[in-house]
């Protein structure tokens, strides 16, 4: 047997393709085993293969089974009588299958990062849009508090700082019609971790403190105004530094600052 006519005559090339008959894949299976050229030539063929893959799609994990079950899935080559056939014609063959087999995994590829961009972009425009529905929002609620203060009901109580912090201070504003209290704490800073500031009403003789609530995601709020309920007889305010969640009765010595309810 002339081995290198053989290797020359393309059937090895088809025989790594996978598409030759059962009987031809056991004649060839048997001279690999017998001349170890054959093999050697047989197995530079398969390394080509996923070379040209890899070349193709950097960064992806192929095997060489992989690669051939997706030409053979993919591509349908016409046999060619490996005896009698044209060795030029086997060859352009076997190539334009593994081309357009590597033709396929980059488009596969490129649709998978076009879908990715897609996907990114979808994610922005949501961001977008939430943040749009958010500035709308602030603005309607912005709106609707300067409203409320500027209401003709409202009694506005100065609250000053007390000996913890001479430089804090306040403002409630007090509408009597809908027991509302608006606090302005733009002039407290913001509380350490772990506490809270609370606002209470106060009766003055004797004393005696009602909570209002808390002033709750201090840092959070730009605008460092809170709308609490009231429907107490007020007769000045206090705000206070309590444990995080808030007390039952205020530490007077965490008290930040005071305002007392005009008499008229």
């Amino acid at each position: 047997m002339d081995v290198q006519k053989y290797i020359a005559s393309g059937i090895l090339e088809l025989y790594v393709a996978g598409i030759l008959s059962d009987k031809e894949n056991l004649e060839i299976a048997n001279y690999a085993k017998e001349y170890p050229e054959i093999q050697t030539e047989i197995e530079a063929i398969e390394a080509s293969i996923l070379l040209l893959s890899k070349k193709a799609s950097p960064g992806s994990k192929h095997s060489f089974k992989s690669i051939m079950d997706r030409i053979n899935s993919e591509v349908k080559v016409i046999p060619i009588n490996n005896k009698r056939g044209t060795p030029i014609s086997t060859y352009v063959g076997w190539a334009a299958s593994v081309l357009l087999a590597i033709g396929i995994f980059w488009m596969y590829q490129q649709n998978q990062e076009l879908k990715s961009d897609i996907q990114v972009v979808e994610q922005q425009n949501n961001n977008l849009e939430q943040q749009i529905a958010d500035s709308d929002s602030s603005l309607e609620k912005t709106t609707e508090l300067l409203n409320s203060i500027r209401d003709k009901n409202i009694s506005v109580i100065p609250l000053g700082g007390q000996d913890i912090s001479p430089s804090s201070y306040a403002k409630a504003y007090w509408n009597k019609e809908n027991n509302k209290v608006f606090i302005d704490a733009k002039g407290l800073p913001e509380p350490p971790e772990g506490f809270v500031y609370q606002v209470w009403s106060l009766k003055l003789s004797p004393l005696t403190p009602t909570s209002m609530g808390l002033l709750e995601n201090f840092e959070m709020d730009e605008n460092k105004i809170f709308a609490l309920n009231n429907p107490n007889e007020s007769e000045a305010f206090g705000i206070t530094l309590e444990p995080a969640g808030g007390s039952k009765s205020p530490n007077l010595e965490q008290l930040y600052t005071l305002g007392v309810v005009s008499a008229s």
